[in-house]
C-alpha cells in the first residue's frame, strides 16, 4: 500500500509539472510539444471550440484499449490516472496560475525542461500520459536496447513538423524541435542518468593482487577472465568489474599503485543489477 501510494503521488506531481510546462510556456507561443497532446494542440488550433484537455483525453481511449492487452492492466491503471490528472490540469491551470510572459525560445528551452522532468517522473512509476507514450512502451518490447526518450522523439518529432504548417510558422517548428529535444534528454536523464556506473576491465601481469586490493579496499566483487595477447601470445588475465562513480578515482590510484604497467580501460554502464547495485524489482 505505501509503494502504491508514492507511486500515486509521484505520478500526481509528474502530471502537474507537465500541465504547468504546457499551459503556461508552450501552448501560448503555439509551441507544439508532440504526442498527442501535440496532436490535440494542433485540432484546438483548427477548431478553437474544443477544450485541449478533453481531445487530449479522447484521443487515448484507442490507445488505452492497445495498452490493456499487451503491457498489462496495473499499467493501464496508473497510464489513466497519469493522463486524468494531466488532462484535467492542462484545463485548470491556466485559471489557477497568471499568464507567463517570456521570450518564446525560453519558453520552449524551459517548457521542454519541464515537460521532461513530468514526463520522467510519470514514467519512473511504471505509468505514461498517453499517446505516444503508451507507442513508445509498445515499440520498448521488441526494441529493449533504445531508449525510451528516443522512441518517443520519432513520433513528436512528426507532429512538430505538422504544427509547422498549421500554424504557418517556421520559428514555431523549430521551436518545438528544441523543446522535443530537450524534454526527451531530461526523460532519459531522469529514467536512465541517475543509474548509470562504470565498468572497468583491468588487464594486467599482476591481476591476483589488483583483485585482492579491489575486493579488500573498495568492496567490491570481480571476475577475472582467461585471455591471450594478440600480438604476443602470452597469457594475461583481465579483471572485469562494476563500481560505483565515485570510486573512479581509487580504483585508478589502487591499480596504479599495484602495477602501473597495467592496462585500464572504463565504460558507462546501464542499470547495473545485483548486489550492491539495484535490486531487480527497482526497474521498472
Amino acid at each position: 500500500m505505501s509503494r502504491t501510494a508514492l507511486d500515486i503521488g509521484v505520478i500526481a506531481l509528474g502530471g502537474i509539472v507537465f500541465a504547468v510546462a504546457v499551459t503556461l510556456l508552450l501552448d501560448p507561443y503555439g509551441i507544439v510539444p508532440g504526442g498527442v497532446t501535440g496532436v490535440a494542440m494542433l485540432l484546438c488550433e483548427l477548431f478553437p471550440s474544443l477544450p485541449l484537455g478533453m481531445t487530449v483525453l479522447g484521443i487515448n481511449i484507442p490507445l488505452f484499449l492497445l495498452a490493456w492487452r499487451f503491457l498489462g492492466h496495473r499499467f493501464l491503471i496508473y497510464t489513466g490516472f497519469g493522463t486524468l490528472i494531466s488532462s484535467l490540469l492542462i484545463d485548470l491551470v491556466p485559471r489557477a496560475l497568471p499568464k507567463v510572459e517570456t521570450d518564446p525560445l525560453l519558453a520552449g528551452v524551459f517548457g521542454g525542461l519541464l515537460m521532461g522532468v513530468g514526463l520522467g517522473l510519470i514514467f519512473s512509476r511504471g505509468a505514461t500520459t498517453g499517446g505516444s507514450d503508451i507507442i513508445a512502451r509498445l515499440l520498448k518490447i521488441p526494441l529493449p536496447h533504445v531508449q525510451l526518450g528516443k522512441l518517443m522523439m520519432v513520433f513528436d518529432g512528426c507532429v512538430a513538423v505538422a504544427a509547422g504548417f498549421v500554424f504557418g510558422s517556421l520559428n514555431n517548428m523549430l521551436y518545438a524541435v528544441i523543446t522535443l529535444y530537450i524534454s526527451t534528454q531530461t526523460v532519459d536523464g531522469i529514467l536512465y542518468g541517475m543509474n548509470i556506473e562504470r565498468l572497468a576491465f583491468i588487464i594486467s601481469e599482476r591481476s591476483g593482487e589488483i583483485v585482492e586490493r579491489i575486493t579488500g579496499r573498495l568492496q567490491r566483487g570481480a571476475t577475472v577472465l582467461h585471455g591471450e595477447g594478440a600480438y604476443t601470445g602470452a597469457v594475461r588475465n583481465t579483471i572485469m568489474c562494476a563500481i560505483k562513480r565515485q570510486q573512479i578515482a581509487s580504483l585508478k590510484a589502487l591499480v596504479k599503485e599495484t602495477d602501473p604497467k597495467a592496462f585500464l580501460i572504463l565504460t558507462e554502464a546501464h542499470e547495473v543489477l545485483g548486489e550492491g547495485f539495484l535490486d531487480y524489482d527497482q526497474i521498472r
